[in-house]
């Protein structure tokens, strides 16, 4: 998030004073038929090394987009159009394609939503991990990569003996792993993990995550972590940030987040979600996100919030510190100490 042109980050929970990722006012275009379509809008934050953002926020909201842009994969009909991707000072939106490859997996490394599709179907796991660590290190021996890869596949809970399967021959979760171990190979400074749960069942996909946290923690890096699921997130991050219509719209510390929101879109987003304690109707959001091509004036979110008023449906809100570390654009501040309470009607009972 961006507070009077200064960048504001989430818990420093590494100790260390400056940021390792830091994004600035960057933005990510669609070129459409319709005219352009900003996927991501204006969109700043910073990690420190250790720390993990989580970010949330309906399909369509520029999560993965975001994702995508920080490894710089981009590509037509997308483009990234203005900003900076400052990984430990390095601006990789200016990296030659050369200099690009050599940081790709060794600075910043990317666990994508969909590890069937990442994997080579036609190349045993041996292979693509070999492939990666030889495109960064040519000088590796083959009895390295041996010791080397079965240190890797036993640190994300696999046998090393799956080193010599195809990816078929995996279950969902061990193709989520393998991914990983991929992914980590060269010790990362940070990692994109893009919805790394996806299509698992739940058994799985807290093994998945109690995974990516161990190989994290090992390496002390920083972890963006994409989601829609506000439960998984809250017990994975340090810092959440919900994204809406392409702007990041409230970021901050996980309990603050989920104990006092400070957006709408945020109470509501938590508010869908059934809980285990209390029984309650669940109520979804009303309407639907707008269209990219078609932002409503004012703010985006204005259509379906239960608060909006006069002033929101003419000017964009702008981000705005309401506590330490804790930043939200919305109007409802800094007129109000806390979120007023919202009422919409329940569709869905539990």
């Amino acid at each position: 998030m961006s507070v009077s042109g200064k960048s504001v980050s989430g818990l420093n929970v590494s100790g260390t004073s400056g940021p390792i990722l830091d994004v600035q006012n960057l933005d990510v275009v669609y070129d459409t038929v319709s005219g352009p379509a900003r996927a991501v809008n204006n969109v700043s934050f910073a990690l420190r090394p250790g720390e993990r953002l989580g970010l949330i926020g309906e399909s369509g909201s520029g999560k993965t987009t975001m994702g995508t842009a920080l490894m710089r994969l981009t590509r037509a009909p997308g483009r990234i159009a203005g900003g900076r991707v400052l990984l430990d000072g390095t601006d990789l939106l200016t990296l030659s394609p050369r200099a690009l490859r050599a940081t790709r997996l060794r600075d910043i490394a990317l666990v994508p939503q969909g590890a069937m599709s990442a994997l080579n179907p036609v190349m045993r796991l041996r292979r693509q991990i070999e492939d990666a660590i030889l495109a960064h290190e040519p000088r590796t021996t083959q009895a390295q990569l041996r010791d080397r890869i079965a240190q890797l596949l036993t640190r994300v809970g696999l046998n090393p003996a799956v080193a010599d399967r195809y990816p078929h021959e995996l279950s969902g979760g061990m193709k989520q792993r393998a991914v990983m171990a991929i992914a980590t190979s060269l010790a990362p400074k940070v990692i994109v993990a893009d919805e790394p749960t996806s299509a698992l069942d739940v058994v799985v996909q807290r093994q998945v995550m109690q995974t990516l946290g161990r190989l994290q923690a090992g390496l002390g890096a920083a972890v963006v972590l994409i989601g829609h699921d506000m439960g998984l997130i809250a017990q994975f991050a340090d810092t959440v940030g919900v994204m809406y219509a392409g702007r990041l719209v409230e970021l901050g510390p996980v309990a603050a987040m989920i104990g006092s929101p400070r957006h709408p879109y945020t109470r509501l987003l938590i508010d869908s979600l059934p809980g285990i304690d209390v029984k309650r109707r669940l109520a979804g959001i009303p309407g639907l996100p707008p269209p990219l091509v078609k932002l409503p004036v004012g703010c985006p979110f204005a259509p379906r919030c239960p608060l909006a008023h006069d002033r929101c449906r003419v000017d964009l809100p702008l981000s705005q510190e309401v506590a330490p570390g804790h930043v939200v654009a919305c109007h409802l501040y800094p007129d109000n100490a806390t979120l007023p309470p919202l009422t919409i009607k329940a569709e869905v009972q539990p």
